[in-house]
């Protein structure tokens, strides 16, 4: 079987088996085609040797942070070839790239109020669930009706887990409009009669966003979910549960965001602050 065949398979696995939304599997096509394209690759015996260095090459302008997640994509790839497919892979030019960590930017409270008071019914009920449930744009294109119940939400996460969340009464209630506005049909949001996917719902967003001169994304909102729910006093454990994190590990970084924050206030508001 050639490179790309295996490659077309992966992509199917992720969507079909491990429930990637399109865009997510969409990041791994990108660089994986280009990978293939460029690297040098053999067949030995009955698997693949893939030499990276010409492709490392024509992406050596890219930042690290990207170099990095290009990088996963095809370790990913690899890895499944050994452990799914039984396929030997060596890859040569592997190399890591340092990326240095960056802490999450949500968005302010006040901003994301102001944003729900100018939206329409479709925008509000994008932001209120991004930012009232903490969803993944692409949890949030996948949402079907039936599984929303009055006081509970099912999600259909990453890996194909579920998990139940738990519907505010204000979003509960700015559901109940929408629905209204909005009757029949199987996807919560449709265009057309047909579902409205992840890039569709995050130009939405961003538009709200943006003609109130604020720059937003759909996973901002759910760092602002974490960050203020932790800030408010919610336990972490709980955040974790709600994120549906496979490790508390994962959203210890929004105990560190509220740690800088709170040192910038401090030097800020110290009476000592700029003195010296």
């Amino acid at each position: 079987m050639e490179l790309s065949a295996h490659i077309d398979d992966f992509l199917d696995y992720l969507f079909q088996v491990r429930g990637y939304s399109e865009a997510t599997v969409r990041t791994y096509e990108i660089p994986l085609r280009q990978m293939a394209e460029l690297a040098r690759c053999e067949r030995e015996g009955g698997g693949w040797t893939i030499d990276l260095t010409p492709w490392r090459r024509r992406i050596a302008s890219n930042s690290r942070r990207t170099v990095a997640k290009k990088l996963s994509a095809v370790r990913s790839f690899a890895e499944y070839l050994r452990k799914q497919r039984h396929v030997p892979v060596r890859l040569v030019g592997d190399e890591s790239v340092k990326v240095p960590k960056t802490l999450p930017k949500p968005v302010e409270e006040e901003p994301i109020r102001e944003a729900l008071e100018h939206a329409d019914e479709t925008e509000r009920l994008i932001v209120a669930l991004l930012y009232g449930m903490g969803l993944r744009i692409g949890e949030l294109a996948g949402l079907k009706r039936d599984q929303i119940d009055r006081d509970w939400v099912r999600v259909h996460g990453k890996g194909g887990k579920t998990r139940q969340l738990p519907l505010l009464p204000a979003v509960r209630e700015i559901l109940d409009r929408y629905l209204a506005a909005h009757p029949g049909g199987e996807w919560l949001f449709e265009k057309g009669g047909a579902p409205m996917n992840a890039d569709q719902l995050r130009y939405r967003l961003t538009k709200l966003f943006r003609r109130r001169g604020i720059k937003a994304t759909p996973h901002q909102l759910r760092h602002s979910f974490a960050t203020h729910l932790l800030e408010h006093g919610a336990r972490i454990s709980d955040v974790s549960e709600l994120l549906g994190h496979a490790s508390m590990a994962t959203t210890q970084i929004y105990t560190k965001l509220g740690s800088a924050q709170k040192a910038r206030e401090y030097m800020k508001a110290h009476p000592l602050a700029g003195k010296g």
